[in-house]
């Protein structure tokens, strides 16, 4: 398997083609101006490996979206999506849309490994979607941001702007979103009034389990996150007459850090404080927008799931993972979240028979305070007895968690419980790491 050689330009993929959310489809112009119309510059093979950030010798798995030219003879122009980027290949080997091969940097040029075995099997379709959904995610803290920006800066009538105004059912979908999400005060003064349901509220409205919630009230959809995301979708594509399909031929928008560690929770060495909001965004960019959002949670969601059903020879008993992204509105209104894995240990097999163990659960917790920085608290609860550690990235922010750790010391064994380790570190936990490999997924921790 062969780049094209230089001086060649990607043909454009045939406009009926319908793909899915993974494929490089090209998004609906909205503005009337057509693609073909933009001069494509000529890149260098090299110059298309080292944008996909493929090291010498690197394997990566990649999905074949589409057979763009076929022949009797070999080789057959194939489109690959590499690392959630679309690349035209030669290919010496008969492959169909849909294929997944390993591939591996030669030079200039990718060898093909290998193609992934299908299967059937509950773990490899979660393991098979989770793969398709990884390249195309949208932060949410970043996305949040720049929707309330264009809800504060839309003009409600004509007379208000040039600009034209936001459709009603879009406005009233993105207004409900927005005040869906949880306000700074409201969590600080859950501590005096009910802490258990305020917080309860808030894992359960954070998009993690929103199908299973629409399934138990399908008449009365709930307060969720990826509920709002997908009304706001279907607002939009209302207001251009198109059908709910029409949503799977616009490309997602990425960020960045999530597309060089997909699968990394909590996003280690990230920054949690989103960038500066566009003001505006048509209705191609915005669908586009909401696409890469709701491939976070879908991908928050099917890793889930993958850790736990995942048994090994080391660890035969598989431990139930949440892992959850909490949106709320810091003091300014400005959309933040926070990182959340919860584990749940229970008892150990050891020669098939149980083996008596008591139930632990164990917290992360990574998120912004502001002036304090990037913190992450990890918790751990067996019974009554609780150990805790804070991490801080700022000095300042360090000093003044120990000062506090007598008072919460205290406040921790006013609810009962013994607290057998309690301390602060500098800088940021290692946390588990995800990697990809034959099967699609497989966790290393």
């Amino acid at each position: 398997m062969k780049i094209p050689v230089p001086g060649q330009t990607p043909p454009t993929p045939d406009k009926g083609a319908t793909t899915d959310k993974g494929a490089s489809a090209r998004p609906a112009s909205t503005t009337g101006r057509s693609e073909e119309s933009v001069p494509r510059p000529t890149v260098s093979p090299r110059q298309l490996l080292d944008q996909l950030q493929l090291r010498q010798s690197q394997q990566v798995l990649a999905r074949v979206s589409q057979i763009l030219e076929k022949t009797a003879s070999t080789p057959e122009q194939l489109l690959l999506e590499v690392r959630g980027k679309s690349l035209v290949v030669n290919s010496d080997t008969r492959l169909q849309p849909g294929d997944w091969v390993k591939i591996m940097r030669a030079g200039n040029e990718l060898r093909l490994m290998g193609q992934v075995a299908p299967d059937t099997t509950p773990q490899a379709r979660i393991a098979q979607q989770l793969a398709q959904h990884l390249p195309w995610q949208h932060r949410l803290d970043q996305g949040l941001g720049q929707l309330t920006r264009i809800l504060q800066n839309a003009p409600s009538t004509p007379a208000d702007s040039r600009q034209a105004p936001m459709p009603p059912q879009v406005r009233q979908a993105l207004e409900q979103l927005v005040s869906q999400l949880p306000q700074a005060g409201k969590l600080q003064r859950a501590n005096t009034e009910n802490p258990v349901d305020t917080l309860k509220a808030w894992v359960r409205d954070s998009g993690l389990f929103a199908e299973s919630r629409l399934a138990q009230a399908p008449t009365s959809p709930p307060a969720d996150l990826k509920l709002a995301l997908n009304r706001l979708v279907t607002a939009l594509l209302n207001s251009q007459n198109e059908e709910a399909e029409a949503f799977n031929r616009y490309v997602p928008l990425t960020s960045k850090d999530l597309v060089q560690s997909p699968l990394q929770f909590p996003q280690a060495g990230s920054p949690l404080t989103p960038p500066p909001a566009q003001d505006q965004l048509n209705t191609g960019q915005m669908l586009r927008l909401l696409a890469g959002m709701l491939n976070r949670i879908t991908v928050n969601q099917l890793h889930s799931q993958t850790l736990t059903t995942r048994t090994t020879a080391d660890a035969p008993v598989a431990t139930p993972t949440w892992l959850l992204e909490l949106p709320w509105l810091d003091a300014l209104n400005q959309p933040r979240t926070a990182q959340l894995r919860l584990e749940h240990y229970g008892e150990e097999a050891e020669n098939h028979r149980p083996k008596r163990r008591v139930a632990e659960w164990r917290l992360t917790l990574a998120m912004d305070l502001d002036e304090a920085g990037a913190v992450t608290f990890e918790l751990g609860i067996q019974q009554q007895q609780v150990s805790a550690r804070i991490w801080a990235e700022k000095t300042d922010t360090l000093r003044r968690a120990n000062e506090e750790l007598p008072q919460l010391k205290q406040r921790l064994g006013d609810l009962g419980l013994d607290v057998v380790e309690l301390e602060c570190r500098r800088g940021q936990p290692q946390g588990a790491r995800t990697q990809l490999d034959h099967r699609l997924v497989d966790i290393r921790a």
